[in-house]
């Protein structure tokens, strides 16, 4: 659906809106973290005026958002130092860095989150070892969720995996029936990893947030709105996402 698209920039009410026009049938407008971008996804034959009208429309709505992101809790950069905070299913451990020999490794030992590492590694070292860590939870975390969803809701994706992405939390193709997970789930409660991967499997069956996947959202899993609200309350990394 990205072929043919074009992306533009307009300015309505002094909030900068970013416009990708896409053969699609419906205008869609989200605001995103971590400082509240504006987009909207127009069909190629709507015009300029119909998305100032859409988005003025939605001006209370937005503001909300935005000042939702601004106003929420947020890490700064991690270090990778003694005593550093960093979340697990969604508590926090204080990190304490052990340098020794033998293999690397990773550990939760009560309200700590110990790292092994060896004699000379940087930041960089501790940060990749400690993301290969995160995936290999989510990992098993994610596998057994998604066999029984997708059981439960009568759909089978193709193939799924676990990547890093920036604005979403997570990401379905339905042509190709493939759905991601985002690698900061791991971070979170466990009860928002089920919410994504419900929330993307419904996707294979509806691919717009419209009042069909509503319905089949509260069909599924009828409490997800309380998660998805734990799931955006969240404390937000310095990078950060929303969904």
């Amino acid at each position: 659906m990205s072929i043919n698209a074009n992306t533009q920039v307009l300015c309505v009410n002094d909030i900068e809106v970013q416009v990708v026009r896409k053969p699609i049938k419906n205008l869609h407008l989200g605001v995103y973290p971590p400082h509240g971008r504006v987009r909207v996804a127009a069909p190629l034959a709507v015009s300029d005026e119909a998305v100032r009208l859409a988005v003025i429309g939605k001006l209370g709505w937005i503001k909300q958002h935005q000042a939702r992101f601004q106003s929420q809790p947020r890490q700064s950069a991690r270090e990778m130092v003694n005593g550093e905070s960093h979340y697990f299913l969604g508590r926090r451990y204080r990190l304490h860095v052990v340098v020794a020999a033998g293999p690397q490794s990773v550990h939760v030992r009560h309200a700590v989150l110990e790292m092994r590492v060896r004699q000379g590694a940087d930041e960089g070292a501790c940060h990749r070892l400690l993301q290969r860590w995160y995936r290999q939870h989510l990992h098993e975390l994610a596998a057994p969720l998604l066999v029984q969803w997708q059981v439960r809701i009568g759909v089978q994706a193709t193939a799924w995996g676990i990547k890093q992405m920036k604005t979403r939390w997570g990401g379905c193709n339905p042509a190709a029936g493939r759905i991601w997970l985002n690698l900061e789930l791991a971070k979170k409660p466990a009860q928002c990893l089920e919410y994504i991967l419900v929330h993307e499997l419904i996707h294979l069956i509806e691919r717009h947030h419209n009042e069909r996947f509503v319905a089949l959202m509260d069909e599924h899993l009828p409490h997800w709105r309380a998660v998805r609200d734990v799931l955006n309350a969240a404390p937000l990394g310095h990078s950060s996402w929303a969904y």
